[in-house]
């Protein structure tokens, strides 16, 4: 008879396509699912969820009423874990992460991660007063504690906490071989969005929402365009802000210059269009499009707010918030004038961020805790 995998909870909350939704589908692709297999639990308000990959790798979505709905948030997932008999689950809603890995406890699960993704602004004023109160209760209910970067670690376990190495850094590492420079790929992409070979792209991928700063993207590339005509701003994502940014777009008269290209399936061959990819965000815990940004040979210009160990290339540059759009763009207009595409692989590799290798060590990591509690 054979052996039947571990099934392992992986705890989503809303899956909208944003980056934690990448870096735990990343690891599930390249685990051995013939000895683990991730179950996904997401809020019913959820957008995006992949169904059909996730069913052909062998996995389960099941949805539950949102975290909003405490109680029945509570009572439904505690009946899911417990009927799933499952022994590890691993939750990614950063400092909401109590109220899953409370109903895992109450579910009699012997291991429960909780695993931060991000950190926070000053600018967020009410989020942060919710923030800073679940932190204190982030070490409550979880058995470990894992983190996607020392800075993330620090905000929700502590300075101390982390220093006294008992958070588990888990890369958010992708496939570089996907999002290698192809200069084949970029024409490609290029014709297809109707855009020359010598137009400076300038581009950005992620959530409309406030932590990502697009009216300040869309500041700095008003600059650039002043700088540089022969130059397209190209915007991917969606989210509550889309209209917002729409309407900015036509205040500066931008319309036939910024494309909103709305959710996108194709990101690898997106980013091979640019040759900047523009990043000011709020706060990051460490944006993984930043690394597909780089393993793509992008020249990367992200906000000193995100954390400096996503800086893998020389090119890399990080600029404060409080730099004006004007002096963001002459920055970035300088840097791009004689900037030429080449392979980054091994850089990518070497900083840790290879998909291929760090899935062996979270499955190594699984194994051990499972092993734990047989």
């Amino acid at each position: 008879m054979k052996k039947q995998p571990i099934r392992i909870a992986q705890i989503i909350g809303k899956w909208v396509g944003g980056g934690v939704e990448a870096v735990v589908m990343n690891y599930y692709r390249h685990i051995d699912r013939n000895k683990i297999q991730f179950d996904f639990i997401c809020d019913e308000d959820s957008t995006n969820i992949p169904y059909d990959e996730i069913e052909s790798l062998g996995g389960k979505v099941i949805i539950i009423p949102p975290y909003q709905k405490v109680f029945k948030y509570h009572k439904e997932l505690k009946r899911v874990l417990k009927e799933g008999n499952y022994k590890i689950v691993h939750s990614h809603i950063n400092t909401l992460s109590v109220f899953s890995l409370c109903a895992a406890k109450a579910a009699g699960v012997p291991v429960r991660i909780a695993h931060s993704h991000s950190t926070t602004s000053k600018k967020e004023i009410r989020r942060n007063i919710i923030k800073g109160i679940l932190r204190h209760l982030s070490r409550l209910y979880p058995t470990v504690c894992c983190a996607c970067s020392e800075k993330a670690a620090e905000f929700q376990f502590g300075k101390k906490y982390y220093q006294d190495g008992k958070v588990i850094i888990i890369k958010n590492a992708i496939d570089i071989n996907l999002f290698e420079y192809n200069k084949k790929s970029e024409n490609e992409i290029r014709s297809s969005l109707g855009i020359d070979e010598k137009t400076l792209v300038i581009g950005h991928i992620g959530r409309f929402c406030t932590v990502k700063n697009h009216t300040f993207i869309l500041d700095i590339y008003n600059e650039i365009h002043k700088e540089n005509k022969n130059s397209i701003l190209l915007l991917a994502g969606d989210g509550p802000l889309f209209n917002e940014v729409k309407k900015k777009i036509s205040l500066l008269k931008l319309d036939s210059n910024v494309k909103c290209l709305g959710y996108r399936n194709d990101v690898d061959n997106l980013y091979q269009a640019f040759n900047c990819f523009l990043l000011p965000s709020l706060y990051e815990g460490l944006p993984v499009v930043g690394i597909e940004a780089q393993a793509s040979c992008n020249l990367c210009f992200f906000s000193t707010e995100i954390t400096r160990e996503i800086g893998i290339l020389k090119s890399t540059q990080f600029i404060s918030l409080r730099t004006s759009a004007k002096e963001w763009a002459k920055i970035i207009v300088n840097k791009a004038k004689n900037f030429k595409k080449s392979s980054t692989y091994e850089a990518i590799s070497d900083a840790g961020y290879n998909i291929r290798i760090e899935s062996k060590k979270l499955q190594k990591l699984y194994f051990s805790l499972y092993t734990d509690i047989v």
